[in-house]
C-alpha cells in the first residue's frame, strides 16, 4: 500500500509539471505569402519547434490579403502575429505607420554575407534593421531554349527592340513571342517597370515629389509593352511559365520563385546602342517582427535562424532563393539550380520601387492604364496622360 501510494504521488507529481509544462510553452504565429515564399520558411518550422519548446501556428495569404491583414491587426494593442512576411515596397507605409518592430533595438545586427543591394528595403531613416530580407525576388527575363535555338540561333535577345522584332517573326509563325502577365494593378505594374527602366524613364523623380508618366521616354516605352502584348499574348503567372516551358510560347518578364527553366538578366536598354540601364527590378521578400507582436524574444529568435547562411542554403533544395551571397554562389546550390548565378547578378545591380507610403495606391491606381492601353481601349498617349495625373493626385 504505501509502495502504491509512493508511485501514485511519483505520477500525480509528473501529471502535474506536464501541466506547469505545457503553460509554459510559447505559441509563435507566423503570417506568410503563400507558394514557394511561405514554403521555404516552414521547413524551419518542426526544428524550431523542438529546439525552443514552442509551438509554431501560421497561416498563408496571398498578395493583397497579406497586406490587408497586416495592416489590419496592427490597429490592435496585441497583435494576432509575431513574425510578418513584407514585400520590400510595403516598407516606407510599414515603418512610417510603426506597424514593424525595430530590430536593431532588439540586438539584431545585418551580416556582412547579405547581398547589400537588397538591404535599403529593410532600413529605416535612421539606418535601423526593421525588415530582413530572405527571398531574391527580382525580375528576370524567361525564355524556352528550343525556341530561342529554332528562331535566332540561340542567342537570347539583349534589348528590348530586339526582343519585339524576334517576337513578332514567331507570331507570324504561330507561336506567342512574348507573354505578358494579366491582372491591372501590382501584376502589370511590376512587369512594366523594368521595360519602363530601360527605356531611361521612371515612375517618379528621385526625391518623389513628381510623378514622371507623361514623358516621352515613358510613353515609348509602354507603347513597346503594347507592341510586345500583340505579338504574344497574355496569361496568368502559371500559365505564362507552362507555355515558355512547354515550348508554346518563347519569352516574358518572371521573377525567380515563378518555375521557370531558363531565364537570363533581364535586358538593359531599350535598343542596341541606348544607354544601359539598372532595369532589373527588385522585388525582394522580408521578414521581420510585428511591433505589437507579445512574443518578441522568441520571434526574435526565429528571425534569426530563419535568415541564418545555414538554414538559408538549405532552402534551395526547396526553390528558396537566398539574398545571400554564399548561398546563391556555392556550388552545391548551382548544382541544384544553375539560374541562381543570374538571380546574384541581378540582385547586385537594379532599381528599387519607390519608397513612398502610398505605392499600393499607386500602383493599383496606374495599373488599370497600363491594361487599357494593352488592350486597345486607350492610346499610349491618352493612358499616360491619365496616369499621370491620376497618381499626382495620390502625392
Amino acid at each position: 500500500m504505501k509502495k502504491f501510494t509512493v508511485v501514485l504521488a511519483l505520477l500525480l507529481a509528473m501529471c502535474i509539471c506536464g501541466t506547469v509544462f505545457a503553460q509554459e510553452q510559447e505559441t509563435l504565429t507566423l503570417l506568410l505569402r503563400a507558394g514557394t515564399y511561405g514554403e521555404v520558411i516552414k521547413a524551419l518550422i518542426p526544428e524550431f519547434e523542438a529546439a525552443h519548446n514552442c509551438k509554431i501556428e501560421y497561416s498563408e495569404e496571398t498578395f493583397d490579403d497579406l497586406h490587408m491583414k497586416i495592416s489590419m491587426d496592427a490597429i490592435n494593442a496585441e497583435g494576432t502575429y509575431d513574425v510578418i512576411v513584407v514585400d520590400g515596397s510595403w516598407k516606407a507605409e510599414f515603418i512610417d505607420n510603426e506597424i514593424l518592430a525595430d530590430l536593431t533595438e532588439l540586438g539584431y545586427e545585418y551580416d556582412e554575407d547579405i547581398i547589400p543591394e537588397t538591404l535599403p528595403a529593410g532600413i529605416g531613416p535612421d539606418g535601423h534593421a526593421f525588415l530582413i530580407p530572405f527571398y531574391g525576388n527580382v525580375t528576370v527575363f524567361m525564355y524556352n531554349q528550343d525556341l530561342i535555338e529554332k528562331y535566332n540561333n540561340g542567342v537570347v535577345p539583349g534589348n528590348w527592340a530586339d526582343v519585339l522584332k524576334l517576337a513578332q517573326t514567331m507570331k507570324a509563325d504561330g507561336v506567342d513571342g512574348f507573354l505578358l502577365r494579366a491582372g491591372a494593378g501590382d501584376n502589370n505594374v511590376s512587369d512594366f517597370l523594368p521595360v519602363l527602366k530601360s527605356f531611361g524613364a521612371w515612375v517618379m523623380n528621385e526625391d518623389y515629389t513628381e510623378v514622371t508618366l507623361n514623358t516621352p521616354e515613358a510613353k515609348a516605352a509602354l507603347q513597346m509593352y503594347v507592341d510586345l502584348y500583340k505579338a504574344g499574348n497574355m496569361l496568368d503567372k502559371d500559365n505564362i511559365v507552362a507555355a515558355i516551358n512547354g515550348g508554346t510560347a518563347a519569352m516574358g518578364v518572371g521573377w525567380p520563385g515563378w518555375g521557370a527553366d531558363h531565364y537570363t538578366t533581364i535586358p538593359t536598354m531599350s535598343a542596341e546602342g541606348a544607354d544601359a540601364q539598372n532595369s532589373s527590378i527588385y522585388g525582394c521578400w522580408f521578414i521581420g517582427m510585428a511591433e505589437n507582436s507579445t512574443h518578441k524574444d522568441l520571434a526574435l529568435e526565429f528571425l534569426k535562424e530563419v535568415t541564418s547562411a545555414e538554414f538559408q542554403k538549405k532552402t534551395v533544395e526547396i526553390g528558396g532563393v537566398p539574398c545571400r551571397e554564399s548561398c546563391l554562389l556555392a556550388e552545391d546550390s548551382l548544382a541544384i539550380n544553375p539560374n541562381l548565378e543570374v538571380v546574384y547578378n541581378s540582385l547586385s545591380v537594379g532599381t528599387y520601387r519607390p519608397f513612398v507610403t502610398f505605392w499600393s495606391e499607386f500602383y493599383t491606381t496606374f495599373g488599370p492604364y497600363i491594361e487599357a492601353a494593352v488592350m486597345g481601349q486607350m492610346t499610349v498617349d491618352e493612358a499616360m496622360e491619365a496616369a499621370q495625373a491620376a497618381c499626382s493626385a495620390l502625392l
